[in-house]
């Protein structure tokens, strides 16, 4: 009987607005942890320019000499016509893997008949969805965060009897704050009372997001810009398990500001066999699981719950 490889850890693109010589560093020190995908980019803001395009490509070149996948991410949400051209650039790259995550990326990158990711703020809420992006490149799905456990199982095995599933890999967002919207408007300038057009770059000082909190002093949502988060950090890696029976082969760890080094080294001790560590003590915040068992997202369902 063949032995079921241990899942892979990815490490997804830095959502937050940190200085070059922090983002550096942080890659520097991950590249020596044991994770097997690296995303890079900006996903959430084209104003953050810390790193631009060309340093994006060269990190990634950089780090995928120390045996890493690396995957350059594209925006979520594309606004001016200056943000196609950079979408352009990341696509025709030459050498790295894309994760899309708008329509525009897939388009582009079907069109050059280059595989690519399809990240978690495109919808895909069936198989035949997920078969049509397969047919034009997609090789790995990364799930939207509110599937539960048995939707995604249903569609898994929906995409078997449809005979694709197994030539996609299957990737779960299992760490960090949630990603719910993306606006127009900048929540973090408005919170400054600052114009999005002249923000004076004001996320720079959240490196983990701006919280919210209710008049009763509960973190509610957390701002980043013109992304808005949950305000408890997700975690599902004592589900591990339950994803890999139906078939998903890589977690993503979304980056904080602290405790990286734990977290990754917590998943690592986990998915080979060890204890199921317990990451509490390094959550910036509480923790949440509930759209796994398919209840309201801010929820936590303590881990000895299983799905129906």
């Amino acid at each position: 009987m063949t032995e079921t490889p241990p899942m892979k850890i990815s490490l997804g693109p830095v959502v937050y607005y940190w200085q070059r010589e922090m983002l550096l560093d942080f890659y520097e020190q991950m590249i020596r942890l044991p994770v097997d995908v690296i995303y890079l980019g900006e996903t959430v803001c084209s104003k953050r320019r810390a790193l631009r395009t060309a340093d994006w490509i060269g990190l990634a070149r950089h780090l995928a000499v120390n045996g890493k996948q690396i995957v350059l991410s594209t925006l979520t949400l594309i606004e001016a016509e200056s943000e196609i051209s950079t979408l352009t650039r990341l696509c025709n790259n030459g050498e790295l893997l894309v994760e899309a995550n708008d329509m525009a990326a897939v388009q582009l990158l079907a069109e050059k008949h280059l595989p690519f990711v399809v990240g978690p703020a495109i919808n895909i809420y069936n198989a035949h969805a997920l078969r049509y992006l397969h047919e034009r490149g997609m090789t790995r799905w990364v799930a939207p965060l509110e599937l539960s456990g048995e939707i995604l199982g249903n569609i898994l095995r929906q995409a078997a009897e449809l005979g694709f599933a197994d030539k996609i890999e299957v990737e779960i967002f299992s760490f960090g704050r949630m990603p719910l919207a993306h606006s127009a408007r900048c929540f973090t300038a408005r919170a400054h009372n600052l114009p999005k057009d002249d923000c004076g770059f004001v996320c720079v000082n959240y490196p983990d997001g701006l919280p919210m909190h209710t008049q009763e002093g509960q973190r509610f949502l957390t701002l980043n810009g013109i992304q808005t988060q949950s305000g408890d950090v997700l975690n599902l890696l004592s589900v591990w398990r339950d994803m890999q029976a139906l078939g998903v082969k890589i977690m993503r760890i979304s980056p904080q500001s602290r405790h990286m080094r734990e977290i990754v080294q917590g998943f690592h001790a986990s998915l080979h066999g060890e204890a199921v560590s317990d990451l509490e003590s390094f959550l910036d915040g509480a923790a949440c699981n509930g759209y796994w068992y398919g209840e309201a997202g801010m929820v936590h369902v303590p881990a000895a719950h299983t799905p129906a």
